[in-house]
């Protein structure tokens, strides 16, 4: 899995002109699955997600996390991380997985980020999202499962 993390001052997604979710304060996670992801890798994401320390704390260091700042997530799901661009002006999705493998491991993340006790709002599931969000800091961080596993 991939995930793209934005701590964002708030963060939405409108569908067909209605925005279906929002948060304010927290994070925006853009989340790709590979064909060989499953439960394994998105609960090392969870952990992830759930302990990162990117908010400043008093002394402007990046000491405090979600819960000590109230912060949210807004999950959306994004298979064009997975898109390679390295040949040609088109990219290739074959990296992707299939929606019948991504949708379910995405709802698995949701479900395990809440039980972590976070409040968590989401896209739609291959939806066209317009999704909107005021990056704070800029802070953006890029995981891969894949890669942690390595090393």
């Amino acid at each position: 899995m991939r995930a793209v993390i934005q701590r964002v001052n708030r963060a939405s997604v409108t569908v067909d002109g209605q925005e279906i979710s929002a948060i304010g304060r927290g994070f925006l996670v853009l989340v790709g699955v590979t064909h060989s992801d499953g439960r394994a890798e998105a609960d090392w994401l969870v952990r992830k997600i759930a302990g990162l320390r990117i908010f400043e704390d008093a002394a402007g260091k990046m000491n405090l996390g979600l819960t000590d700042v109230g912060g949210a997530v807004l999950v959306v799901s994004q298979f064009t991380l997975y898109g390679d661009a390295r040949k040609g002006r088109r990219p290739s999705f074959t990296e992707a997985a299939p929606p019948e493998l991504a949708e379910p491991l995405i709802a698995y993340l949701v479900e395990r980020l809440t039980a972590e006790g976070l409040t968590v709002a989401t896209g739609r599931f291959r939806a066209e999202m317009q999704v909107a969000l005021v990056n704070d800091g800029p802070v953006t961080l890029w995981l891969d499962t894949a890669e942690a596993a390595r090393g």
